[in-house]
């Protein structure tokens, strides 16, 4: 990747910041983004407010945990570091405290199967990881035990973290969590949400196996299960 292409994944990054802070995602200099790059990542610095960042100021990280760059990187460098170690498809990683996933995760609770687009972060719930001291190694460990085959997770007592395929997917994915996690408050503030059962969320994760799909993203022999229209209309 040349170095203009290294600059256009830096701007890409600040806009996702801007983005987040902009849309309520995020508050104030809190949360980090990263990216896949060349041998590693890149990540925001710590302590740097979002609209001060060029893209040269981003901290470029190899899969060691080193790092190069004029900023030390973001104080959670280590659970973004876990990730793309142990996750070949993450491409990026979102970390952010997001009011209503920040009120269940001070409240230590998963966000349950109440809607069928929990499934959205991968599975049959979203799970709370235990607490631990931000920017330590124990919490990307407990954060890695909540995000076994999922996309997202809480932090206790902390916030929420996806990933996805594309930046623009972990940003995604983030802002889904959020709107789950105020959902279930929602509800919750007015009655007992009806869960749905394993078997029900079974049948929701096959059909997520498409979502968003083209059907040329989708091999032959898996058509059958898209539950698509008898036939195009020439």
């Amino acid at each position: 990747m040349s170095k203009n292409e290294c600059w256009k994944l830096g701007e890409e990054v600040i806009k996702t910041c801007l983005a987040m802070n902009d849309s309520g995602l995020n508050h104030g200099k809190s949360g980090n983004v990263s990216v896949r790059y060349q041998d590693g990542f890149l990540i925001t610095p710590s302590g740097v407010a979002y609209d001060q960042l060029a893209p040269d100021d981003l901290v470029f990280m190899d899969l060691e945990g080193r790092y190069r760059g004029d900023y030390l990187p973001s104080s959670e460098w280590r659970f973004h570091l876990a990730i793309y170690q142990a996750r070949l498809d993450a491409q990026a990683v979102v970390h952010v405290h997001s009011s209503y996933a920040a009120a269940l995760a001070c409240l230590r609770q998963s966000i349950p199967a109440f809607h069928y687009m929990v499934a959205v972060a991968g599975g049959k719930n979203i799970r709370c990881a235990e607490y631990a001291l931000f920017g330590t190694d124990v919490l990307s460990e407990t954060m890695m035990i909540a995000l076994e085959d999922r996309k997202a997770c809480l932090l206790a007592n902390h916030g929420q973290v996806a990933y996805g395929d594309s930046l623009a997917n972990a940003y995604w994915l983030a802002g889904e969590v959020e709107g789950l996690a105020r959902d279930y408050c929602r509800a919750k503030a007015v009655g007992e949400p009806h869960i749905l059962s394993d078997e029900q969320m079974d049948d929701v994760l096959t059909k997520f196996r498409f979502y968003g799909k083209q059907i040329e993203d989708v091999p032959l022999e898996e058509h059958v299960f898209m539950d698509l229209p008898l036939k195009l209309i020439s």
